[in-house]
């Protein structure tokens, strides 16, 4: 699927995929499907409770967990950060685009590894991550700097 990005071996995060992509991530052996977007944002091709149904008839697990800049905050990173654990691997994990997908899964690699702020922004772009929301950015860097060990 274009757009996507993997992380590492447990998590790849990209673009909201279509009815059949999400088949495609089952049959490529992907075990959940987590989305970000909220119910109430434009051009969604699949809304959430659709989408749910579509994967769980894929034999995956989801998990949706509605992320907007509007609604960020710290409770939803530690909701997703205490689920993620329980997940089964591999995971793809989606918003609009993949960038709110990719700061929330960076934001929980960088805690616990223990990297600070910066040092999880100079991360994300190496890998290729770009952000023009200032507001996330920051966001992503005050979370880590104040969750980190």
């Amino acid at each position: 699927m274009e757009g996507t990005m993997k992380i590492n071996e447990e998590v790849t995060v990209g673009p909201q995929p279509n009815h059949k992509e999400i088949y495609e991530f089952g049959k490529n052996g992907f075990k959940t499907i987590v989305n970000f977007r909220a119910p109430h944002e434009k051009d969604q091709p699949i809304n959430p409770q659709a989408e749910e149904q579509i994967v769980k008839g894929a034999d995956m697990e989801y998990l949706h967990i509605p992320v907007s800049m509007n609604s960020l905050d710290e409770s939803l990173v530690d909701q997703f950060r205490e689920q993620y654990e329980a997940l089964p691997k591999p995971i793809f994990a989606h918003c609009k685009s993949g960038k709110r997908a990719g700061a929330m899964v960076m934001m929980d690699l960088a805690v616990k590894q223990g990297m600070s702020g910066e040092q999880t922004l100079q991360k994300a772009e190496e890998m290729g991550f770009e952000c023009e929301k200032p507001e996330l950015i920051e966001f992503v860097k005050k979370y880590v700097d104040t969750h980190s060990n």
